[in-house]
Parts: C-alpha cells; sequence; structure tokens
C-alpha cells in the first residue's frame, strides 16, 4: 500500500485528487494538507511515501523541497515557477544521499500527452506551428506549462513555433488545447480537450504508484511512465 499525502486538498484538483486516491485499491490517502484545512503540508509530509502536489507556483517548490528533506516522492501538477531550480534541488538532494524523486508534469491527461507527441512529430514535416490553449478563469499561470512543454516539444523537432503562444481564460472551460500547424496549401490541427477533472486522475494515480521506479530524481512529463 502507498501512502498518499494530497498537497492542495481544499482546490478543486486537490478534492478530485483526494477521491481518486482514496477510491483506489493499493493507494492510501494518508493526508490531506491545506492551509484552508488548516494542515500545512510539514505536519504530513513524514507520514507519506508519494505527496501529490496541487498547489501554486509559489508554494510548490516549497512543497517538492520538503518532500526531498522527508524521503518522500512528489507527484506535482502545479506549473508557472522554474524547473530547473527544482530540477538542480532535486539533484542535489540525489547527490546527498536522498533516494526521493520528483515527477513534475504539465498536465496529467493520456490524451494531452498524445497531443504533444503528436504535435511534435507532425512538426517534423509541417513545422510553422500556432499554439492556443483555454482554461477555465481561475488558472493563475498563462501560458499553461502544457503549451510551454508542447512547445519545447516541437521546437526540439524541428518546428518553429509562433510567438506568442495564445492564452484564453473564461467560465466554463476546464482545460483545452490546439496545435495548429501550416504548410504549402495545408493545415493540421491537433486539439485535445478536458472536459472534467476526473480525466486527470488515471495520469495521477499513475504517477503516485510508479514515480519511485524512476531513475532519475527529476522528470518532466508524464510521457516518462507511458
Amino acid at each position: 500500500m502507498i501512502r498518499v499525502v494530497v498537497s492542495g486538498a481544499a482546490g478543486r484538483m486537490g478534492e478530485t485528487v483526494c477521491a481518486a486516491v482514496d477510491g483506489a485499491e493499493d493507494l492510501e490517502l494518508a493526508g490531506r494538507a491545506d492551509p484552508a484545512l488548516d494542515a500545512p503540508l510539514a505536519g504530513l509530509v513524514g507520514i507519506a511515501d508519494v505527496v501529490v502536489d496541487f498547489t501554486t507556483p509559489e508554494a510548490a517548490p516549497t512543497n517538492v523541497r520538503s518532500c526531498l528533506e522527508a524521503g518522500a516522492h512528489a507527484v506535482v501538477g502545479t506549473t508557472g515557477f522554474d524547473l530547473e531550480e527544482l530540477r538542480a534541488t532535486a539533484e542535489a538532494a540525489r547527490g546527498d544521499g536522498a533516494a526521493a524523486n520528483v515527477l513534475v508534469a504539465p498536465n496529467f491527461a493520456i490524451g494531452a500527452v498524445l497531443m504533444m507527441r503528436f504535435a511534435a512529430e507532425a512538426a517534423r514535416r509541417l513545422p510553422e506551428c500556432e499554439i492556443v490553449e483555454l482554461h477555465h478563469e481561475g488558472k493563475l499561470d498563462a501560458p499553461s506549462g502544457t503549451a510551454k512543454r508542447t512547445a519545447e516539444l516541437v521546437r526540439e523537432a524541428g518546428g518553429n513555433v509562433h510567438e506568442p503562444i495564445h492564452s484564453v481564460r473564461l467560465p466554463g472551460l476546464v482545460a483545452h488545447q490546439e496545435v495548429l500547424l501550416g504548410g504549402q496549401g495545408q493545415t493540421l490541427s491537433i486539439r485535445h480537450d478536458s472536459l472534467d477533472r476526473s480525466s486527470f486522475m488515471p495520469g495521477v494515480l499513475l504517477a503516485a504508484r510508479r514515480v519511485g521506479e524512476l531513475e532519475q530524481p527529476f522528470t518532466v512529463g508524464l510521457e516518462a511512465l507511458l
């Protein structure tokens, strides 16, 4: 049984994660950390095998450092902070003997991971690319972590991502992204839509189960586990 503490448990994503973990036979919901619940992560991280973090860009790096110090793996869905700084922290902790791993995934929906992969593959033949991401009005960062990761993968494949990435924030949306690629006399659109937060849960549970198997102390992207 893997003991999971959810950080940001009072938020919309946090509540959904808590329910998913609670319903999994091989996972135990060991704690709910959130300032709104008067339950700081510092008081719970010591009992966790894995901490799942859906908090804020300001809180997430500190939470991950607490996990590394306590020897708990971290699965992070929060975006909008400096990944390279956190990577350096995780690698330094591994050098000091820490055994904990960190997985940061800009999107836990399996379809979104496929969308990013297909976009990178298409960019090898249709390199001119526009990215439009659409999220609910409460999302704090823009462009989204998914859009930034998509742009990174497309550029690695030789594509030319047009700037700026387009961000839409409206009530009624959850998480959506369209990648448009153009060539001579043709266009190709690759789109993914998360219509409900439950779409992220299979990926979150997969990450909680397997983050400890990763060879590197710091990994970006759920595709590392697929």
